[in-house]
């Protein structure tokens, strides 16, 4: 083929991995730690490069998928919004039934490697699944959206302990709830960004409901998630651990109330875009927890 014929190809593709966010790799990062660690929970240490390989693969093809299906439910929305007005569904560079089948692909990729852990996290990821199409529809619905999305973004959870142990126990859940509240933290600052926007259009979120008590209401989630995440580790990993993890994830969380406390768009996205290191900073105080014990 030649080059010339080569360009509608590579046109394409950069369409593909812009409306899959390629270039923005801290959405599939927020989904990815708490995964990890629940592994790491669940097995009790290591759980093996196979499980492994299995979610990091799984969770980058599945918020791929979500995006697809993400903006493809929000192009008429997404017109009116000064951050998504240029995403390639809304401009009609990527049709929607393309969207959708390249979602349908990528989702169907993500179930492959499902298909090579056990039954109950088979069972488990057709829930998931569901969890994440719904997720779209919800800011037409419910005033607090994002408290769906974390059940979506915190279900790799669940999933970890279906796969390690093929059962999940009222710990998953617990961890869960925990992670629920980091992701009403994070994504209430997402929907900062854009609240003068969405009272515009008339779409629902955190930050619109919250109101004024919003920067509060994400600081406290800071402070419950860390709280829900040293109650389940006492007594798993170290407590000196446990202690320098929290100092380091609540010195972050304190860095992010200087970006979001005057509501500025530029501070309260880069808050957002800077959470994947929370979430790092807990999975690795997890993953050293365990590994020093043995």
């Amino acid at each position: 083929m030649t080059a010339l014929g080569l360009a509608p190809l590579r046109s394409k593709a950069g369409l593909y991995l812009d409306l899959i966010r390629w270039n923005r790799p801290a959405g599939w990062l927020l989904l990815l730690w708490p995964s990890l660690a629940a592994l790491w929970i669940a097995a009790g240490g290591f759980p093996g490069w196979h499980l492994v390989i299995v979610f990091v693969l799984g969770t980058i093809l599945m918020r791929s998928a979500g995006c697809c299906v993400n903006d493809v439910a929000d192009r008429e929305f997404d017109k009116h919004v000064k951050r998504t007005a240029q995403r390639p569904v809304t401009t009609g560079a990527v049709g929607v039934r393309e969207a959708l089948l390249l979602g349908a692909v990528l989702a169907l990729l993500a179930f492959g490697l499902v298909l090579t852990t056990n039954a109950a996290a088979i069972a488990w990821s057709f829930a998931a699944l569901a969890i994440a199409i719904a997720y779209p529809y919800a800011k037409r619905f419910v005033s607090m959206p994002q408290a769906v999305l974390g059940v979506a973004f915190s279900f790799g959870i669940p999933m970890a302990f279906a796969a390690v142990q093929g059962r999940v126990p009222l710990l998953a859940w617990v961890l869960l709830l925990g992670n629920l509240f980091w992701v009403l933290a994070y994504d209430t600052e997402y929907a900062m960004v854009d609240r003068d926007d969405d009272l515009r259009i008339g779409i629902k979120t955190s930050a619109i409901t919250l109101g004024h008590a919003d920067v509060p209401v994400i600081m406290a989630c800071y402070a419950a998630t860390l709280l829900v995440w040293a109650a389940v580790m006492v007594g798993r990993i170290s407590n000196i651990i446990i202690v320098v993890t929290l100092a380091a994830a609540g010195a972050q969380a304190a860095w992010h109330y200087t970006l979001i406390r005057e509501r500025t768009r530029e501070g309260c996205f880069r808050a957002f875009r800077l959470n994947h290191w929370f979430g790092f900073t807990v999975f690795a105080g997890t993953a050293l927890g365990y590994a020093l014990m043995h």
